[in-house]
């Protein structure tokens, strides 16, 4: 369940970029500037869930054998 939530996490970071990019385009600077940051912490969030320790062990391994995110 977890793994299906990081993936719509990610899918809905590049909608936001996509989004972004046409009301930059349209004259919506801040707006843009805002999705732009939305999205930059949506894959921030992504990231520390995947990128194992120096221990080798991600968070996301941890919480679905844990239970957490079944």
């Amino acid at each position: 369940m977890l793994n299906l939530v990081l993936s719509l996490l990610v899918l809905a970071a590049f909608a936001l970029i996509a989004g972004a990019f046409i009301l930059f385009r349209r004259g919506f600077r801040k707006q843009a500037g805002l999705m732009v940051v939305a999205a930059l912490v949506a894959l921030l969030n992504v990231a520390i869930w995947t990128i194992p320790d120096s221990q080798g062990r991600a968070p996301v391994n941890t919480a679905t054998t844990e239970g957490i995110g079944e």
